[in-house]
């Protein structure tokens, strides 16, 4: 097994608390797609995954996992190519300024990207966010200074679960994509890092996964990346 030397992190729900931080956000993007209509709102939350019963997001549901295009495709499925793009924008505007503003980090989360930073592992964020968005959210939780890249969906040709944001990490810190892990709550992350090369796929129980979506694909699941410390220096172990 090759050793890891660069870490990248899924966004919401893995460093940022999924619920915490969208639930409101998905619901203003939706009243504002519905112009205020409440049902019609409701209606396009549950084609978007919404769970009105458990009040959360299903895994791999198109909010939980997708971009905004998706999101924008789904919700205005006959929008001419200018007009999706100013949809598209509007979202892009929304996600960016409220998702990074209201970013909530998961607990332990904070402490233990220090940590990893302080043991030199190269850390980055892949995300089916923007890339501003991203951005922004970083610097909410404190962190920026610890990453050397975050890419949103915007920044690559392909987005999760293409290995597109692999690559371009690996060219970006000269790291081989087998000493890379990529750790996500859903099932895209995990396999955009096997489509990627990637020596770990690490799945988190933080998000909007389960076990039993994330247990197929993935290599080790973890309840959070607070347990990533010591998964890594108990694999270093094994190996010496």
């Amino acid at each position: 097994m090759a050793d890891i030397k660069g870490i990248l992190f899924d966004k919401d729900g893995t460093l940022v608390d999924f619920n915490a931080t969208w639930l409101s956000i998905a619901d203003f993007m939706a009243m504002d797609a519905a112009e205020g209509d409440r049902w019609k709102a409701d209606r396009l939350l549950a084609a978007a995954g919404f769970d009105f019963a458990t009040k959360r997001f299903k895994p791999d549901s198109i909010f939980a996992s997708g971009t905004n295009m998706d999101v924008v495709e789904l919700w205005f499925p006959r929008l001419s190519d200018e007009d999706q793009m100013l949809a598209v924008a509007r979202f892009n505007a929304i996600t960016s300024a409220q998702g990074s503003a209201m970013a909530v980090a998961l607990p332990g989360v904070v402490e233990t990207l220090g940590l990893l930073h302080r043991k030199s592992y190269r850390l980055g964020v892949a995300t089916n966010d923007s890339t501003s968005g991203a951005e922004k959210t970083l610097v909410t939780l404190g962190v920026a200074q610890l990453f050397e890249a975050a890419y949103g969906y915007d920044a690559v040709a392909n987005p999760k679960p293409a290995p597109d944001t692999i690559l371009a990490f690996s060219d970006l810190t000269g790291l081989r994509p087998a000493t890379i892990a990529m750790i996500g709550d859903n099932r895209h992350d995990l396999e955009m890092a096997r489509a990627g090369g990637c020596g770990l796929a690490i799945g988190v129980l933080s998000g909007t996964g389960t076990r039993e979506s994330l247990s197929q694909i993935a290599d080790v699941i973890l309840d959070s990346v607070a347990d990533l410390p010591d998964f890594l220096a108990a694999r270093v172990s094994e190996t010496v």
